[in-house]
């Protein structure tokens, strides 16, 4: 039982801290298309992105231990169908923008600058940005509920689940509210937020002594 929450936690840990690195060298789209960078970027882009979807089983199987360790919950289990649906359209909007944008700026280069690879490439964007919304709800949602588990039973730390409580809360709020949105910045900063929690929950799943 130990070992393996050790290992959960260390897949926390470590699929949170990929997704930091992921946001910290994400390329913009202008630079992507720039003549002088373009080709650097786009290979950049596909390792970030690579990264972006070995983090993503990563992170469940880590909260797939986490909700072992809290033991049989209705609202664990819904935790975990939730981030479940949210890796769904995050490697979605990884595959989108990390190999299928790229093809479209070399077939836009190869071109000259068409007008349907433009277009395509819009359109790529769009589902990208799209997907990230039903992530960014899923994976909130999911951490609320997770959190919520753990101040009712008062397992690991109540401060870690008042904290995920309150970040997956303000979250899904100033997404609903029209405040937050999915551009790099936005995206960055629920990646960012929502890291902290897992390093958090990981290194309490790592500790020696139960807690």
């Amino acid at each position: 039982m130990m070992n393996r929450d050790v290992a959960s936690g260390a897949l926390l840990i470590a699929g949170a801290a990929a997704g930091v690195v992921v946001m910290g060298l994400h390329p913009t789209a202008h630079g992507l298309m720039s003549a002088e960078s373009g080709r650097h970027l786009t290979q950049l882009n596909v390792l970030v992105h690579g990264l972006a979807l070995a983090a993503v089983p990563m992170v469940f199987l880590g909260l797939l231990g986490l909700c072992r360790r809290l033991g049989p919950s209705d609202l664990a289990t819904a935790g975990l169908v939730a981030y479940g649906w949210g890796c769904v359209a995050v490697m979605s909007a990884a595959v989108a923008s990390g190999f299928v944008a790229p093809e479209v700026i070399a077939r836009l280069a190869s071109e000259g600058g068409a007008t349907m690879p433009e277009s395509l490439l819009a359109y790529t964007g769009l589902w990208n940005k799209e997907f990230a919304k039903v992530n960014v709800v899923a994976t909130s949602v999911a951490i609320v509920l997770f959190s919520a588990t753990m101040l009712r039973r008062g397992r690991l730390s109540r401060a870690a689940g008042a904290f995920g409580a309150v970040a997956g809360g303000v979250i899904s709020i100033l997404f609903f509210a029209g405040h937050l949105t999915l551009d790099l910045h936005g995206f960055r900063f629920v990646t960012f937020a929502q890291s902290a929690w897992l390093v958090w929950v990981g290194a309490l799943l790592c500790r020696v002594n139960r807690v």
